[in-house]
């Protein structure tokens, strides 16, 4: 059976709650219906003229904006005459005057089941206006495009807390949308006043490809659902000067650097971080960003079986054998990142400084990784006690 977005569920019996309310929308270019059809529209059509405003997270309305710390400005929605509030742009935390021609905002995001995607935090801080405005929140789930078995990675410690990252959850956090919501509502007290729709027919054990929906691109670099399966990983080459293939076709699925021999990283990488992908060498030349109009080598990242597949434990792993192999030209991006003028975007991206320490002294991979149970068992139990989804 297909799986059934929160969107639909919503439009098929709108709640009591919605009745004779002004709505706002959060949203961007995913949010659609399974045949395309943007929810802006679906849900004039449902509730006319009860839709009174639009908000747009990073990377614009549109997803027209390519990278970080690309703003967007405030704009008018061509389509419906409706203003459209940038979060992105002047601020990302919305204020009094933006939420003043609305009662409630529903919210319809893609998002990728990563810790550093700013869309969860962007919601995260529309909770928080509509607590200490009088507002409320109706989260319409969407797949976790990962599935919701699996969490990986090291909890982000406190002093990388950023717009990439502002809670304790790991780089692969296994919930959905409206799961993080209520996580971010309940466990991180926020304490608004929140509804979230679920989906139905949605499984934890499902990836994207299982779901019978379209996939449209939630921002430019994550252009296939292939790109959101490898970005838990493949995301930390923003921390560094290593493509992470943007300016290119396959962004994160491909990366690489003009110095990188690809059989000589082969030669140190643990064919055990491999379960479930393969890395096919390669040749590419980015049109833009990092390396624009280089010959990079590098690889292809292909993922042969999702449920094997550990995405975070395989990059740090790349990681660490790059900086070993290439000491004097492997290099950290350097501040600013997501506005943190402070730390290096890599400590951000990973969520711990000892996280980059430990790679640097050439710390044991299993090592780490088995340094993190503990706390992953923790945050295992604790979401628990807010799936949705058994």
């Amino acid at each position: 059976m297909a799986t059934i977005t929160g969107l639909e569920v919503f439009l098929s019996s709108p709640p009591p709650s919605v009745k004779n309310r002004r709505l706002g929308l959060l949203c961007n270019p995913a949010s659609v219906d399974r045949r395309l059809m943007h929810a802006r529209q679906r849900i004039d059509r449902k509730l006319p003229g009860q839709l009174k405003a639009l908000y747009a997270p990073q990377h614009g309305f549109f997803a027209e904006k390519q990278d970080n710390m690309i703003e967007s400005a405030d704009r008018f929605d061509p389509a419906t005459g409706l203003p459209v509030f940038s979060l992105y742009g002047n601020t990302r935390v919305p204020s009094r005057a933006m939420l003043d021609p609305i009662d409630v905002m529903i919210v319809d995001l893609q998002d990728v089941g990563t810790r550093v995607y700013t869309f969860v935090y962007t919601l995260s801080h529309c909770m928080e206006a509509a607590r200490q405005y009088g507002k409320k929140i109706i989260v319409l789930d969407r797949p976790n495009p990962l599935g919701g078995l699996r969490v990986e990675g090291n909890l982000l410690s406190p002093e990388c807390s950023s717009f990439v990252g502002r809670y304790p959850i790991p780089m692969r956090h296994g919930l959905t949308i409206g799961e993080l919501a209520i996580l971010f509502n309940t466990q991180f007290g926020i304490g608004c006043d929140l509804d979230v729709v679920a989906m139905q027919a949605w499984k934890r054990e499902m990836h994207f490809g299982q779901t019978d929906l379209p996939w449209v691109a939630p921002s430019p670099n994550l252009p296939t659902p292939a790109s959101a399966m490898v970005y838990p990983g493949q995301v930390i080459w923003e921390g560094t000067n290593i493509s992470e293939g943007r300016g290119t076709t396959q962004p994160f699925e491909l990366f690489g650097a003009p110095f990188l021999v690809p059989e000589r990283l082969m030669e140190k990488i643990d064919r055990m971080l491999l379960s479930g992908a393969l890395l096919r060498p390669v040749e590419f030349e980015p049109t833009s960003n990092k390396w624009a109009g280089h010959p990079c080598k590098g690889f292809q990242l292909h993922v042969t079986e999702p449920a094997a597949y550990s995405p975070y434990a395989l990059s740090l792993g790349l990681y660490q054998a790059l900086y070993q192999s290439y000491p004097d030209r492997f290099a950290y991006k350097q501040p600013p990142y997501e506005y943190d003028d402070e730390h290096l975007p890599m400590d951000l991206i990973l969520g711990d400084r000892r996280i980059r320490s430990q790679i640097e002294a050439g710390t044991p991979l299993p090592a780490m990784i088995s340094s993190w149970k503990t706390a992953l068992s923790e945050y295992t139990k604790m979401i628990g006690n807010v799936y949705i989804y058994d």
